[in-house]
């Protein structure tokens, strides 16, 4: 019999759209012979199954599963492409765990902490791996214009701590930017971070292990004429992500490194993406780490596994598979 898969997707953040897009990828993806898919829709409190012809079914919370022709259906599997929140930030790994089904990706500690782009890089910080200076501010908390001046600096990066698709970050040139971009950014979370520009190179790698092997994915670079690389850059077509990226075989091999030992450090699974800046010296510094990358057709890891002259039906299997060995 076929494993019954759950694609889960939606959330409650600006990422909703991107996410589903995600499960359209990863529907594709997924070898059907081998399983049975469905992609699951959470909204709120709105949890249900896509069926065909537009039909729907809803989620039974109470176990994760939905009834079709009289047909109670249980899943095997959930790979979930929530980007924010609860599929991405702990929350519904945690509901998973406690219903005993696996999932795709890593567990409850590793994803809250790598939710919270501020703590997982102090975090990381550490253990040796180069991190841009910045400034935590929570809900209530202000900051003056000088101090941002004399600890961070112009031009700076003002964004949540939380979320992604570079949904309420602005770079910051002026000191008139600086109240208008934290504000911006509270709008998105309860938590801002402004941090210190790093010149240099974006890059961007992806990885996997399972327990026999450990796969880095060829590197991206990403080049755009936009101010930094934002939502019209990642899906709108404004960039160019070259793959594999312009750099010295030395370095690359230093990038793939530095990503599976940050696999190994938060305690990953699945495919993680890690993004960097490589400025003068070949110094590789942080930018963040992704533990539910964007999985849509135009999206950096199905790039990368492309460029590995890798099978990404074989790398889903691979996933789905390990948590049942």
């Amino acid at each position: 019999m076929k494993r019954i898969i759950a694609i889960v997707a939606g959330g409650d953040t600006s990422e909703y759209h991107v996410s589903l897009r995600s499960a359209e990828g990863l529907y594709s993806f997924i070898d059907k012979e081998k399983y049975e898919l469905y992609i699951v829709v959470m909204h709120g409190l709105d949890w249900y199954v896509q069926l065909e012809d537009s039909q729907r079914a809803d989620i039974d919370r109470n176990d994760f599963s939905f009834t079709h022709t009289g047909q109670k259906v249980k899943f095997d599997f959930a790979y979930i492409t929530i980007h924010g929140t609860p599929g991405e930030d702990g929350r519904l790994q945690g509901y998973f765990d406690m219903l005993h089904i696996p999932y795709s990706c890593c567990g409850v500690l590793a994803a809250s902490l790598t939710y919270d782009k501020f703590a997982c890089n102090q975090y990381l910080k550490a253990f040796g791996i180069p991190v841009a200076e910045s400034i935590l501010l929570r809900a209530g908390q202000s900051i003056d214009d000088e101090r941002v001046l004399q600890d961070i600096g112009l031009p700076c990066f003002i964004k949540p701590s939380l979320g992604g698709s570079s949904f309420g970050i602005t770079k910051v040139k002026t000191r008139e930017q600086i109240q208008p971009a934290i504000a911006k950014a509270f709008q998105e979370a309860q938590e801002v971070v402004i941090e210190s520009f790093l010149d240099g190179t974006e890059i961007t790698c992806g990885c996997y292990k399972t327990s026999t092997k450990a796969v880095a994915f060829p590197i991206t670079e990403v080049v755009t004429d936009n101010e930094f690389f934002d939502y019209d850059a990642k899906y709108n077509g404004q960039v160019d992500e070259i793959t594999p990226a312009r750099i010295s075989d030395s370095l690359r091999d230093r990038v793939q490194q530095v990503t599976l030992a940050i696999y190994d450090i938060i305690g990953a699974y699945g495919i993680i993406r890690v993004d960097y800046i490589i400025t003068k010296g070949d110094k590789i510094n942080l930018l963040e780490v992704n533990t539910t990358p964007g999985m849509t057709a135009t999206s950096f890891i199905p790039q990368q596994v492309r460029a590995a002259g890798l099978d990404i039906k074989d790398v889903m299997a691979d996933i789905i598979e390990e948590k049942f060995k």
